[in-house]
């Protein structure tokens, strides 16, 4: 298996602890101990296997609305990299301070762009940093600009 297979393979792992096993705990098994998650546009996430842990199992898993969908529009693959491009589909339904920090559920149906870069290091994931429109999401939201 090249490095670049490798690392899909585990992005695959840790992307079913998130959102399909919701276990924080296999999700931060795919990663560094040094790790880290940062949401850019709202500055959420969290930093080493403690901190990142704590949020995975705190804010993130338990934020996501059932009725989340994750649709790949776009992949590139190195043996150091993987950058995505998707288009995320929700109904806030749950708060989700790492999306809408501090704004409670507003039923409203979000779709938007995102781009996640992982990195990865030593056989694992070293961190991510996902990237969207902010202005889009509270545009979508009935929140102001």
């Amino acid at each position: 298996m090249t490095p670049a297979e490798a690392n899909l393979r585990l992005w695959a792992d840790h992307l079913k602890g998130e959102f399909v096993d919701h276990d924080a705990n296999a999700t931060m098994d795919t990663m560094v101990d040094d790790c880290y998650v940062m949401h850019m546009p709202t500055g959420i996430g969290g930093k080493g296997k403690d901190g990142l842990r704590a949020f995975y199992r705190d804010d993130f898993i338990p934020s996501i609305p059932p009725d989340w969908t994750h649709e790949l529009l776009n992949r590139v693959v190195t043996d150091n990299y993987i950058v995505e491009e998707a288009m995320l589909k929700l109904t806030h339904t749950r708060r989700m301070n790492w999306l809408l920090p501090g704004v409670p559920p507003t039923g409203k149906r979000i779709e938007f762009r995102a781009v996640i870069f992982v990195e990865f290091r030593d056989g694992k994931i070293a961190n991510e940093r996902i990237y969207w429109d902010q202005a889009d999401v509270l545009r979508q939201a009935g929140l102001p600009l």
